[in-house]
């Protein structure tokens, strides 16, 4: 499979073929796809969402009036889920909402997320992130170039402490090693930008299974 491959300041790029890529044909893998990513978000959130009901709430023992006589409706508490202040009704409480995931759909999902981002042109490769001098500016100059707009994933194995410092402040990009690329960073990017050495890390990771 051919991807484009930019030089170190991202002014020329020429294409090269890479082996190992995976290829599919169909709607083989979709569906792990999917899956993955919903367990991916699933188990990034917290669980820790809690409201009391009406036995939690504290106060309300004492009838507020009596039962008959009044002319209102019959009260027993002051916290019934009827009013202010009062217990809530099938309200949340903490729960864990992490999803397991086969070894085996991870690793298709990844391959097939990677599979259509390469096909569609939305991965570069640069053969290193060397910017000179590493600064804010000069790395967004680079990324401008290759990526004008939309939201950008640079991808490394690992990066510089230096490219770090100076990536870390561009508001629309985010850093991942490669060895951490998971199928949710795939999908959510409109482009992403593998260095030469993170590309080999990919393609062990995608031919060893592993992910």
């Amino acid at each position: 499979m051919k991807l484009k491959i930019f030089n170190p300041d991202g002014t020329q790029s020429r294409d090269q073929e890479f082996e190992g890529l995976p290829t599919f044909e169909g709607d083989k893998g979709l569906q792990a796809v999917k899956e993955v990513i919903v367990a991916i978000r699933a188990n990034g959130r917290q669980g820790t969402h809690s409201t009391k009901t009406r036995g939690e709430v504290r106060g309300g023992g004492k009838k507020p009036w009596k039962q008959k006589g009044t002319g209102r409706a019959r009260a027993g508490s002051s916290r019934s889920p009827l009013w202010g202040g009062g217990g809530v009704v099938f309200g949340p409480k903490p729960r864990d909402y992490s999803k397991k995931i086969n070894a085996k759909v991870k690793a298709l999902a990844f391959s097939r997320a990677l599979f259509d981002r390469a096909t569609a042109g939305e991965i570069a490769v640069i053969e290193a992130f060397a910017a000179s001098p590493a600064k804010t500016k000069v790395v967004h100059q680079l990324v401008g170039r290759i990526a004008p707009d939309g939201k950008i994933l640079l991808v490394d194995a690992p990066f510089a402490a230096e490219t770090l410092r100076a990536a870390r402040n561009i508001a629309r990009v985010t850093l991942q090693d490669a060895v951490k690329l998971n199928t949710f960073d795939l999908a959510q990017y409109r482009k992403i930008i593998v260095s030469a050495k993170a590309l080999e890390t990919i393609i062990a990771r995608v031919n060893g299974g592993k992910n």
